[in-house]
């Protein structure tokens, strides 16, 4: 079976040209400014929900909490990191060591984070990979798109789904009303003409994204960029070329780590619940915060904050006491969200100084080599002096 990502003729065609290959693309910059709205739009709105909603003698309850679906809430969290780890490795046919992959995810997750969920973490963290794992750019962006597909794929069969039970169970709250159910249906076709797309241009005809992106590098602005993003194209046909060879046993099990990996983060927000109001309908709670997820990927802020904030509030609310919901949802925010921007943030800084590092080790050996061989020269220089 041949290796996904790791075919040792695109690597050596590649390998000359340094700006084609994005072996030593650097560190992702990310602003502090992104990262400092994020997290305050979703305190805000958290802020907002709580002030509305409060109730003394309800939020006592809070005091009532099961800490050991509280500790389960939080393995859920752990297991979600480590699935993730696991696609990642596995997509790339282990070019991405174990380490190398977990940094991989925890960057997706930050990049997710503090960039509007229309773009998420997947155009950006690349760079990263590359950089971290010292892989050619090109390869790190085939090993992103295919886990982003792997998501793409989830997420049109989880539209339907939700559809088809919305007949049966009230998923979509009966406040949103026929506007909200013709919304989401809306969304569900054009997500769904979107998939099918992406999925098409990247596995059949990834060439139709390289004129894509000769045509927007022929902007003025842009042109300085044209050679590094057309490499990267032609890396990306390759590794299409290798994903199309690929037996289906890999996709499948690329599928099942990627649902693995959704149903820890929705499983956050049941247990989290659960740990407070035990009567809560569980599988109700599921089904909306599957559907809730599936809102904010059209959120325009960064990583969804505020939006999903009232998503949550129209979602999940009704389905518990109202005291409750910004307790639960402030619990459900830190576990998967501001902790992964405090990861991220310090995985952005240790690879900040890790390229320093290197670039300075780099410079050393070069000035070395440099003084080596001018004493090597100027021996042969006084001999012939001499004669």
């Amino acid at each position: 079976m041949p290796d996904l990502m790791s075919d040792p003729a695109p690597e050596t065609a590649s390998a000359p040209s340094p700006k084609r290959d994005g072996a030593g693309a650097s560190a992702p910059r990310v602003s502090i400014a992104s990262i400092v709205t994020s997290v305050v739009l979703s305190l805000v709105v958290l802020g907002v929900i709580g002030i509305v909603t409060f109730e003394p003698d309800t939020f006592a309850q809070m005091l009532r909490v099961n800490p050991w679906l509280l500790l389960l809430a939080a393995l859920t969290v752990v297991v979600r990191i480590f699935f993730g780890t696991w696609r990642l490795h596995y997509v790339s046919h282990n070019r991405l060591s174990w380490l190398g992959a977990l940094r991989a995810q925890l960057a997706w997750d930050f990049f997710s984070n503090v960039t509007p969920s229309t773009i998420g973490g997947g155009p950006i963290a690349p760079t990263y990979i590359a950089s971290d794992s010292r892989i050619p750019l090109g390869e790190a962006t085939s090993i992103m798109l295919f886990a982003m597909l792997l998501d793409q794929i989830w997420f049109t069969l989880a539209i339907p789904t939700i559809v088809v039970l919305g007949f049966y169970m009230e998923i979509i709250p009966s406040s949103l009303g026929t506007l909200g159910m013709s919304a989401f249906m809306l969304y569900f076709l054009g997500f769904m003409t979107w998939v099918l797309i992406f999925g098409y241009s990247t596995l059949v005809r990834p060439h139709l994204l390289e004129k894509f992106v000769g045509r927007l590098c022929s902007i003025p602005g842009l042109r300085r960029f044209r050679e590094r993003a057309l490499g990267m194209m032609d890396q990306l046909q390759e590794r299409a070329q290798i994903l199309r060879t690929q037996r289906p046993w890999f996709y499948v099990k690329g599928f099942l780590l990627t649902l693995a990996v959704w149903f820890s983060r929705y499983m956050l927000v049941v247990v989290i619940l659960w740990s407070v109001y035990p009567a809560v309908d569980k599988l109700l709670v599921l089904l909306r915060t599957i559907a809730l997820m599936l809102g904010a990927l059209v959120m325009p802020t960064p990583g969804g904050a505020g939006g999903i904030e009232g998503l949550y509030a129209l979602m999940v609310g009704p389905l518990i006491p109202e005291a409750l919901v910004a307790p639960t949802l402030l619990t459900w925010r830190l576990l998967g969200y501001y902790i992964f921007i405090a990861l991220g943030a310090y995985l952005t800084v240790h690879q900040v100084h890790k390229t320093i590092t290197r670039k300075k080790n780099e410079r050393a050996l070069n000035g070395e080599s440099s003084s080596n061989g001018a004493a090597v020269v100027r021996p042969s220089e006084s001999v012939e002096q001499t004669e």
